[in-house]
């Protein structure tokens, strides 16, 4: 591929990740409404709690955000909140704290009509869409975890940082799990931080001269709107991901987006554009079906970094990065490894779909491809490019692809 070829295809996979994405305006309308709800929270009474933080979590903190699909169209933004009350772990229960935050959102008459039904971990507020967008805003009731449940982790800093999450069973009992968003941010942060660096001053400028109605300096757009190859990357993998598994039969089983993210991050060697960092990212996790494999064997590089393993007992390992007690595939190994087989299914599709088109010589050839994959998204980001389109493809719903092949046979 020419270096003229190559910097096209990365525009175009910077134009799709950037309508994946969630807009400034939209941005601001979600930090405004989750500070409201953390305004009115924090003035409750909690007997005996000392403060209330409030903080972003998961792919809005991340930077990594994109809209979801749900039955095959795009559905609502979900923005999630931590409400971490500065309490003794040993003079509460997680049923106190629970309900405690559910009853103090529902005392507004406001809240109280958008209230979901509790969930098992957050209360969620549905909120109307506007402009065709909505969002669900998922409020995590926590406190701070106890340290005698923090020595596991491997970061000092990031240590202090882990909390204890309230969950509902199906018996309707509670109990205390462990968590670390903010560790998790911190972590993630390290990995982007020097990318994040490089485009930090162009990216914000740009942003102000396109929105001077939402912000009056420079310095008012947030590092949040900033976007570096690996988060871009990240987004385009995650709708692919939902894409993909749409009305799919293995759909239950899709990756979850902590598992792309941690194993992006961790595979992304600082490739200044998303199509060289999808490119290093997809082939890397390709490598890794060969875990599926009887007697499988793995390059050396790889093998060190253990990014997923599989014991000899035939589970399967991929480490929480900062909580190292934490393993996010700890269910890949029931019903025959199917969370393993969709994973790795998937990488395949992510390979056939988006890395090996990256191969052809032909621009008009690459946004064809892509609009199979990425349907009207992919046609509005080649149109603002000035790349040829089709006009079928451009006012389409979500494409999904049936039948797929298995790469691991029946």
């Amino acid at each position: 591929m020419t270096i003229e070829l190559q910097s096209k295809v990365s525009s175009l996979l910077e134009a799709i990740a950037s309508r994946l994405d969630i807009s400034p305006t939209k941005y601001k309308q979600a930090v405004d409404r989750y500070s409201a709800v953390s305004s009115w929270i924090a003035d409750g009474n909690f007997e005996g709690v000392n403060d209330i933080h409030f903080y972003p979590q998961g792919s809005f903190r991340l930077g990594t955000v994109v809209r979801p699909i749900r039955g095959g169209q795009e559905a609502d933004y979900d923005i999630d909140v931590v409400c971490e009350l500065q309490i003794d772990k040993n003079v509460t229960t997680p049923k106190e704290i629970k309900l405690a935050v559910g009853l103090r959102i529902a005392e507004n008459e406001k809240y109280q009509k958008m209230l979901d039904e509790e969930g098992r971990r957050c209360w969620t507020l549905l909120y109307a869409e506007q402009d065709d967008v909505g969002f669900h805003l998922d409020v995590l009731p926590a406190i701070p975890e106890v340290t005698s449940m923090r020595k596991s982790l491997v970061y000092p800093r990031i240590v202090e940082k882990a909390i204890a999450i309230t969950h509902k069973n199906k018996d309707q009992s509670y109990e205390w799990y462990s968590s670390n968003p903010s560790g998790y941010a911190e972590w993630f942060n390290v990995i982007n931080k020097p990318a994040l660096d490089l485009v930090k001053s162009f990216q914000q400028r740009t942003l102000f001269e396109n929105n001077k109605d939402i912000y009056a300096r420079i310095e008012d757009v947030p590092d949040a709107l900033i976007k570096t190859p690996l988060q871009r990357a990240i987004q385009i993998l995650k709708r692919h991901r939902d894409v993909r598994f749409a009305h799919n039969e293995m759909s239950a089983d899709k990756p979850i987006s902590m598992i792309i993210t941690t194993l992006a991050a961790q595979l992304y060697n600082g490739e200044p554009n998303v199509h060289l960092t999808l490119q290093n990212i997809v082939n890397q996790l390709d490598f890794l079906s060969e875990l599926l494999k009887p007697g499988y064997t793995l390059n050396k590089s790889l093998q060190d970094q253990e990014l997923i393993k599989r014991t000899v007992g035939g589970t399967w390992v991929i480490k929480n990065p900062v909580n190292p007690d934490e393993n996010f595939a700890d269910r890949w190994h029931e019903n025959n490894h199917q969370k393993a087989k969709a994973f790795f299914q998937w990488t395949r599709w992510v390979k056939n779909d988006i890395v090996d088109i990256l191969g052809m010589s032909d621009v008009g050839k690459i946004v064809k491809s892509f609009e199979s994959t990425f349907g009207q998204v992919s046609s509005a980001a080649a149109r603002s490019l000035g790349f040829p389109t089709s006009a079928v493809v451009a006012s389409a719903p979500i494409i999904h692809i049936a039948s797929p092949n298995k790469p691991w046979g029946k």
